[in-house]
């Protein structure tokens, strides 16, 4: 049976979708930049135990400030 999982980590695979379609948005020869950048954000937490929910919320908090600001028209690249 498949683990269940929480509402958090629920809310950090929606960032982490909603990132990767601003990503898709971007210049295509960029895209990959955008791309590599979210992983690399997304997986340097990836150890982060299920239980520390200050500092999950804490992330996803600039998470979505970081999404609100690359996913601006006037970003094009990110490096």
């Amino acid at each position: 049976m498949a683990k269940r999982i929480s509402g958090l980590q629920r809310e950090v695979l929606q960032v982490y979708r909603h990132c990767i379609r601003a990503a898709h948005r971007k210049p295509l020869t960029n895209q990959p930049n955008f791309v590599r950048y979210i992983r690399t954000e997304f997986s340097k937490y990836r150890d982060i135990s299920r239980k520390d929910f200050s500092t999950i919320e804490h992330l996803l908090r600039v998470g979505n400030r970081r999404l609100k600001m690359y996913s601006a028209s006037e970003v094009k690249d990110i490096h």
